[in-house]
């Protein structure tokens, strides 16, 4: 909800209970104060085991401390999370107002996926890489933004630093048996997590001088940097050749995984019917545009040659930064959203240790974070070491009509524009939670509807970048199920990737392995679809009265909650989604 509005609003309460006698005051509904007590206590409890969320919402309290892997926390963790879903399945729900009644929802749901993961996925049992990728993101998540002097952040650092050998002494204990993919991406990203602690870590601190705490530092420093060349020579001499698990979570898990995570109950086979035949409609549609550019080649052909008009390596991060001050002005001038705030987000390179399995990816603070709220638009450039062959390879994946997706996607009007309206959203819930099928299926959303609303001047070459991301999105959909359900191998799902979906072998390979340990990235697709039924639902419900922006204000009041409340709130209907 934006603040103006919920100023109006507290406004008209106190006028209309000024004009009642005592009598007539509404009556509160009794279960609210005690929803919002629910509500602390979820949050209190979870913040508590994963501090580094704290970190990250803007509650830096939890600055000192880190996760703390062992099998006696987890099953605690698991006993806390037991007690709140047995508080929620005796609480009197119906008493709830409609909003509180889908934040119950959301909140509810939300446990029994984290229970889903604590005990029948079990990363933490399975996925080397969840450590050292854990542990660097809660020392970014302080370096990253200036929200306390530089010797304050180097202080929890430390406390942190400190506590990191302890977390892989826990995963040496906790894993057992990983699919080899996982531990061969982890030997991948390894390296570049070690250079991270290495060289980015004390680089953020360079401007600190105090002695005694340079030195704490360097100390706890250099101990994390030989506990990660001690848990990479582990990983390549110890568990790379005992890693013969299965990465598939199967079908039962996956359709939990769904429900609990995007409140989404529809049987994967009819979910790959849907799929399926969004994938044919865009190659269809690409087919189309690609023959406005040449009938006599196929859609392939055209694109190979397209993919050979990219900017330089040395120039991707100012070729993106290049278009957020046009994207923006067109929102403006064609009222598609509106957007809360001019500032632009920042263009940088992705973190060293989220290079391996990441190309873009927008990071904004927290809704709580209230000094350092500025927004940083990651992108994975090439590696300085690679040959000039594999250099052009991956740059392939950056047609200027891609780049254009991606910066529609990241930041205007997709991830950068929700994240400002979030930090105004009207509970604590919504403000802390989001549904990924929400939140990427906006941001995919986007990526067509600039499109259709005229961004581009009808330029074939900028629709076939947003065909070949739709593609991609519906070869994940796809790939995502058939994977953990034992219907497509590994390799099996770069060919999909490369046939199918029209991406090029190097970023077919990465989408791939991604699958095996984000099963249901299959989220952008889902979601897109959900906004595009429910936007045409909401337009038959308004007829003439339909505005475009009115109906992206109202979605993006609504928080990034699944698909599922949000048709309630703005359709009065609990009606299927897809």
């Amino acid at each position: 909800m934006k603040r103006g509005f919920l100023r109006v609003a507290v406004s008209l309460i106190l006028l209309l209970a000024a004009s009642v006698s005592p009598a007539q005051t509404p009556q509160v509904p009794s279960a609210q104060p005690d929803f919002e007590k629910l509500v602390d206590r979820f949050f209190d409890s979870y913040y508590q085991f994963n501090p580094s969320a704290g970190t990250e919402a803007g509650f830096h309290q939890y600055d000192d401390k880190l996760e703390d892997f062992s099998r006696k926390t987890i099953d605690a963790e698991v006993a806390e999370l037991s007690r709140l879903q047995a508080e929620f399945d005796r609480f009197p729900k119906a008493e709830l107002p409609e909003q509180a009644a889908g934040d119950f929802a959301f909140l509810d749901n939300t446990i029994k996926a984290e229970l889903l993961e604590l005990q029948n996925i079990q990363s933490w049992k399975k996925n080397p890489d969840f450590y050292p990728s854990s542990v660097s993101e809660s020392i970014f998540l302080i370096i990253k933004r200036n929200f306390a002097p530089s010797a304050d952040r180097l202080r929890s650092v430390i406390a942190r630093e400190k506590l990191i050998p302890r977390a892989f002494a826990e995963a040496r204990q906790n894993l057992t048996n990983p699919p080899r993919v996982y531990t061969e991406v982890a030997l991948e990203q390894l390296p570049d997590t070690i250079d991270f602690f290495r060289q980015d870590v004390p680089a953020a601190f360079a401007d600190v001088k105090d002695p005694k705490l340079l030195a704490d530092f360097k100390s706890s420093n250099q101990s994390v940097v030989t506990a990660l060349n001690a848990y990479q020579a582990y990983l390549q001499k110890v568990l790379l050749p005992a890693s013969h698990g299965d990465f598939r979570i199967g079908r039962e898990n996956y359709q939990k995984k769904l429900l609990y995570e995007e409140m989404v109950d529809i049987p994967l086979d009819r979910l790959l019917e849907i799929g399926n035949a969004d994938l044919r409609q865009n190659q269809q549609r690409l087919k189309e545009v690609t023959a406005q550019i040449d009938p006599k080649r196929t859609p392939q052909e055209v694109l190979s040659e397209l993919e050979n008009d990219h900017p330089a390596p040395g120039q991707l991060l100012q070729s993106v930064r290049d278009l957020l001050g046009n994207l923006r002005q067109f929102i403006e001038q064609n009222r598609i959203v509106t957007i809360p705030s001019q500032v632009l987000p920042m263009v940088e390179e992705t973190p060293a240790f989220m290079r391996a399995l990441t190309t873009a990816s927008m990071d904004t603070p927290g809704a709580y974070e209230t000094k350092a709220t500025e927004a940083m638009f990651n992108v994975t450039t090439p590696e300085p070491g690679w040959t000039p062959e594999r250099t052009e390879k991956y740059m392939e994946g950056f047609s200027r009509g891609t780049i254009t997706s991606v910066a529609i996607h990241e930041a205007y009007p997709g991830h950068y524009v929700q994240f400002l309206w979030v930090h105004q959203a009207p509970t604590k819930t919504r403000k802390l939670l989001y549904s990924a099928s929400n939140a990427e299926g906006w941001a995919h959303y986007c990526e067509q509807m600039m499109f259709d609303e005229g961004y581009g001047g009808g330029s074939p070459q900028l629709r076939i970048g947003q065909l070949q991301d739709a593609l991609l999105r519906d070869a994940r959909f796809i790939a995502g199920i058939k994977m953990h359900t034992g219907q497509m191998t590994i390799d099996q799902a770069k060919d999909f990737f490369i046939h199918e979906g029209y991406q090029v072998p190097s970023i077919a390979e990465v989408e791939a392995k991604r699958g095996t340990s984000d099963p249901t990235y299959l989220v952008y697709t889902l979601g897109k679809l959900q906004i595009m039924k429910l936007r045409e639902d909401y337009k038959t419900m308004k007829g003439d009265k339909f505005s475009l922006l009115e109906f992206h204000d109202r979605f993006l009041q609504q928080g990034a909650v699944p698909l599922k409340i949000i048709r309630k709130a703005m359709l009065g209907d609990s009606g299927p989604t897809l």
